[in-house]
């Protein structure tokens, strides 16, 4: 094998140990999001054919209300859970837990990276910018979050008020308008649920953190570490 070759392998199975993680829950994502959609599909063409109505293609199907309001559902309800979290994480603190910055730690921004070691490489362009690029950068991850779950919530929106519509005109009711879907218990009731579920499971991680242990894992404090020790580093 020659020297490029090799090079190029190298390089390669690099980039996979760099990006094993991402890579690997990408993969994930795409297989449930597969897995939802050919169920999901199949499920709607059932209900339609009851109805006397023709099955969708796949084009229709991507379309309709069932797909958009089931799919954005989930994502606002995870975008909603992180970026929340982020901000709470900087105000809050829970003794003992590896998802918590060190009770004593402050947050006026005199101990900003909570203790931790910044590694040598060329500082952020918008931190090195100073000013507003610096402070939006600066905040700049709780603000995609929380974008990413406004632009969830409203595909949800959009979605399950076009699944209703069709219901009423299958039922020959009267069809409700978005402004009156958005008020109505069916979405909330869809939200909400979600809701609860995210806010459990951060509660229960934060919580069982605290006495149990993955080792190896940075959700985890080192297994040898007292259950008092808040914080992973």
């Amino acid at each position: 094998m020659n020297a490029a070759k090799k090079k190029g392998l190298a390089a390669a199975s690099g980039f996979w140990r760099r990006n094993s993680l991402s890579l690997v829950l990408l993969a994930l994502f795409g297989i449930s999001l597969f897995g939802q959609i050919a169920a999901g599909r199949a499920v709607l063409d059932r209900e339609r054919i009851e109805h006397g109505q023709p099955p969708l293609d796949w084009g229709e199907y991507f379309r309709h209300g069932q797909f958009l309001s089931a799919t954005f559902e989930n994502w606002e309800s995870e975008f909603l859970q992180m970026g929340l979290y982020v901000l709470l994480t900087v105000w809050l603190r829970q003794h003992g837990s590896a998802e918590s910055r060190k009770v004593e730690e402050r947050n006026d921004g005199t101990e900003e990276e909570g203790g931790r070691e910044i590694e040598p490489g060329p500082t952020p362009g918008p931190v090195r910018r100073g000013g507003a690029w610096a402070a939006l950068y600066a905040n700049s991850l709780s603000i995609a979050l929380l974008s990413l779950f406004a632009l969830a919530f409203a595909g949800h929106v959009y979605g399950s008020w076009r699944q209703q519509v069709e219901q009423a005109q299958r039922e020959a009711q009267p069809v409700p308008s978005l402004s009156e879907h958005l008020g109505s218990a069916q979405l909330w009731f869809e939200s909400f649920q979600n809701w609860q579920s995210e806010f459990l499971a951060v509660l229960t991680l934060v919580v069982l953190s605290i006495w149990l242990r993955q080792a190896h894992s940075p959700q985890s404090k080192p297994v040898r570490a007292p259950h008092a020790q808040t914080g992973a580093g």
